[in-house]
């Protein structure tokens, strides 16, 4: 049998490969997937916690059904209008997307603040990296050299 013909990549096919592959870019897959599951939680908190008890509060106004005819026939639902070809303004969705839009930058500012105060608090117990260490003794002998041979500093590369 003869051997296998072998076609070789394209280096912007191993580029992508390797692209695809930084820890980075799956980082961000998964914060993408875990913004959608929140999202999805959030839109269930305001239309179904948040608007009904602001309703409540203003006399019954069910936000999500609060629009504005421009043209043609009003119907009893949102819906019903626009799918009767009339030009609405959805005031009551753009409420609601105000307020899941308010509720989520307010939890991410939290997560945020949370995350940055438990790294700072980490990063202050943990000392120097071992990287910063070895430059720490680098400089240190250097300055210890260049004591000896007098304040010469070494040529420039």
């Amino acid at each position: 049998m003869p051997p296998p013909i072998s076609i070789p990549q394209p280096q912007w096919l191993r580029d992508f490969k390797s692209f695809l592959m930084r820890g980075n870019v799956i980082d961000l897959a998964v914060g993408v997937v875990i913004g959608a599951a929140f999202t999805a939680v959030v839109s269930s908190v305001v239309e179904d916690l948040i608007n009904p008890l602001i309703g409540l509060l203003v006399g019954g106004i069910d936000f999500s059904n609060l629009f504005v005819v421009l043209s043609g026939e009003r119907q009893a639902t949102l819906e019903a209008t626009r799918q009767g070809g009339a030009a609405v303004i959805g005031v009551g969705r753009f409420i609601n997307a105000v307020i899941k839009f308010t509720i989520v930058g307010f939890a991410v500012f939290w997560l945020v603040r949370v995350l940055m105060k438990i790294g700072l608090e980490s990063g202050k117990k943990s000392g120097p990296s071992p990287t910063e260490q070895l430059l720490t003794e680098i400089r240190d002998e250097l300055k210890v050299q260049n004591g000896r041979e007098g304040a010469t500093p070494p040529p420039a590369a």
